[in-house]
């Protein structure tokens, strides 16, 4: 049997209904192991308790204590790391931490939950054990996410830590590859499908280096809009790096084309004069495909003023995290080559026909 250690910062997961009858984090790590007593048949179980918060309320600073406390654990000899957190942030998380991780030994499997663990129609029993067993019998050595594949208990899907996004408010499928496909399936009866062979593999003779993020940065994110302003870019004046999710290919309102649009120079200019200062990503309100600034002529300006992001199909999620990471481990001047990096499988070699128009 694989030892596994557990490390729980609660989320709905760890939620049951309180008596005011709203949903709250408020269970212990025995009591989700007693919830699920077969998962002390499946592994050797170290499970203990970081946190008892909803995702939404984690911050650089949790992400720094996680990466912190993985150590710790993988300092002890383990085989595997099992994450139970609120499902909200979840891959904001899994971006943090396959960054943060370098030189991972082991595999560190993120799990959550749609439906809190007091519920008959709960996620969490198969998502939990789904991770156990897929750490069990392979030796994938990743940052990755498990949340349920249907909205049947038929299987759960193993995702890729920074090509991954909750795109549901409520379904137990909510969690999708952006960009790409799920790394494996996990089936309760018929075992793992593995649908990409290309991933690290185990290997405890490599030593893991934590390179954490800054928790003073400012990192803005912003999305383009109709009726887009120079005020809606103010603010982030004295930032340290900025995001911008532009519509369609990358783009943003920047052109004077009539005499309701004299707004737009001034967002080209303010845009022109941050980009001098930070660094500036753009990515699409688009879930799926990649930024083209090449195509049309907005797209060619914003790259002349310096806005960064052509050509690549990261999430505006894992643009952030990798940003913030860039800013804390890099110099600045370093960080227009190395966002074009795949440093993380963060950015796709190509587009698969899957995420392109006919």
């Amino acid at each position: 049997m694989k030892t596994i250690s557990i490390l729980h910062l609660g989320g709905t997961i760890a939620s049951k209904v309180s008596k005011e009858g709203g949903v709250v984090a408020q269970f212990t790590a025995k009591d989700i192991q007693n919830l699920y007593p077969e998962i002390k048949k499946l592994a050797k179980i170290n499970s203990r308790l970081l946190a008892n918060m909803m995702s939404e309320n984690m911050n650089f600073k949790h992400y720094n204590l996680i990466a912190k406390e993985i150590k710790k654990e993988i300092n002890k000899g383990i085989d595997g790391i099992i994450l139970t957190q609120g499902t909200d942030t979840l891959h904001y998380t899994s971006s943090a931490l396959a960054f943060m991780l370098e030189n991972l030994p082991i595999p560190v499997i993120l799990v959550g939950s749609q439906r809190s663990s007091d519920r008959g129609s709960s996620d969490a029993g198969l998502n939990l054990i789904s991770a156990i067993n897929f750490i069990n019998q392979t030796n994938f050595a990743e940052v990755a996410i498990c949340m349920h594949s249907s909205m049947e208990d038929t299987s759960c899907s193993i995702l890729p830590g920074t090509k991954s996004r909750k795109l549901s408010t409520s379904r137990r499928d909510a969690f999708k590859a952006i960009n790409s496909t799920p790394l494996a399936l996990i089936y309760p009866d018929k075992g793992i499908d593995f649908l990409k062979k290309n991933y690290k593999k185990v290997d405890k003779k490599r030593n893991l280096t934590l390179k954490l993020l800054d928790p003073k940065l400012k990192i803005g994110l912003l999305k383009s809009h109709p009726h887009f302003s120079l005020d809606d870019i103010k603010p982030y004046k004295h930032y340290d790096g900025l995001v911008i999710e532009g519509t369609g290919l990358g783009h943003l309102p920047i052109e004077k084309t009539d005499s309701f649009t004299q707004e737009n120079q001034k967002i080209y200019n303010e845009l022109k004069n941050l980009a001098k200062t930070m660094p500036i990503i753009l990515t699409s309100q688009c879930i799926f495909g990649r930024i083209n600034m090449n195509v049309y002529s907005p797209g060619r300006k914003l790259q002349e003023i310096g806005i960064l992001g052509n050509l690549l199909d990261l999430t505006t999620e894992t643009a952030f995290i990798k940003l913030a990471w860039l800013l804390s481990n890099h110099k600045k001047s370093e960080v227009p080559d190395l966002i074009s990096e795949n440093l993380r499988g963060e950015i796709s070699d190509r587009t698969s026909t899957e995420f392109l128009e006919d």
